[in-house]
């Protein structure tokens, strides 16, 4: 089975940067979302990134226009009863991910694969919601999408190896590059960078410098291209917290445990850029 036909499931900021980086290596992608109007912000994102792309002289007017046609949407989840691969992207609650895969199953046929772009949950448990547990695999994108090029790939305990092949096959022709990871909470990325980034709000939170030297310190003392708070704010104070929450969880290992200060800027709703405010205030 050749993939031809892909579903991105959630239209936000990571499933529109994959629906993106799919459509641009030539395949058919249908980017689904309950909400129509999540979908159209989803679209007009990816549209301004190719329109910045064309700027840049990196492709035609009429390269882009063949992309946008190549992103069908639809608020119809069983559109994916004609797709090779489905991603999913959606928010990281282990119950909406297993209910989604869930249906998935049901809907979609045999030889689709259902690939998870979560960040740290477990593939095994979200793989159990399935009666393919062999099919189920982790794609963790790096945000942003279309800018960032690792892909980290996580078997479940049951995945098969030619799921992984073909899999680790589309990640190369989407321009990306795959690295192998095994089923552990936090994978690698996210159970190095979150600790870090966690340390850094402890060091907030104690009054051992101000946010803005914090950052200073990483970025010129580290070689950082952005600093861990900015770089919270970046990737959302509530999934960095959801993220220390699995890595404590799953580890059982008090070197993890959220810092107290994240966990009032989350229930504050100051989650970051996406909300206008986070460390930083933005417009």
């Amino acid at each position: 089975m050749k993939i031809k036909k892909i579903m991105v499931i959630g239209a936000g900021q990571m499933g529109s940067g994959i629906a993106q980086v799919c459509a641009q290596a030539g395949y058919d992608v249908f980017l689904y979302d309950l909400k129509p109007e999540q979908i159209d912000h989803g679209m007009d994102k990816i549209s301004k990134n190719l329109f910045r792309s064309v700027q840049k002289e990196r492709m035609t007017e009429a390269e882009k226009s063949a992309v946008l046609a190549r992103i069908h949407k639809t608020i119809d989840i069983n559109d994916a009863g004609g797709v090779d691969i489905v991603i999913e992207a959606v928010v990281e609650n282990m119950e909406i991910k297993r209910n989604i895969f869930a249906q998935l199953d049901e809907i979609t046929p045999d030889h689709t694969i259902l690939a998870s772009n979560t960040s740290s949950m477990p593939i095994t448990e979200i793989a159990a919601a399935t009666d393919r547990p062999e099919k189920v695999i982790g794609m963790h994108f790096m945000n942003p999408v279309p800018v960032m090029k690792l892909v980290e790939i996580i078997r479940g305990l049951a995945t098969a190896d030619e799921v992984y092949k073909k899999v680790e096959d589309l990640t190369k022709t989407i321009g990306k590059v795959p690295v192998e990871v095994n089923d552990f909470p936090g994978f690698v990325s996210n159970r190095i960078l979150m600790p870090m980034i966690n340390e850094a709000i402890y060091t907030l939170y104690e009054g051992v410098a101000t946010k803005e030297s914090i950052d200073q310190v990483m970025k010129l003392g580290m070689n950082h291209p952005m600093g861990p708070l900015e770089l919270a704010d970046f990737i959302g104070l509530d999934t960095c917290l959801s993220a220390m929450e699995i890595l404590h969880e799953g580890f059982g290992d008090d070197k993890y445990r959220p810092c107290p200060l994240l966990r009032k800027y989350v229930k504050a709703g100051w989650v970051g850029k996406k909300a206008g405010r986070g460390f930083y205030l933005y417009e």
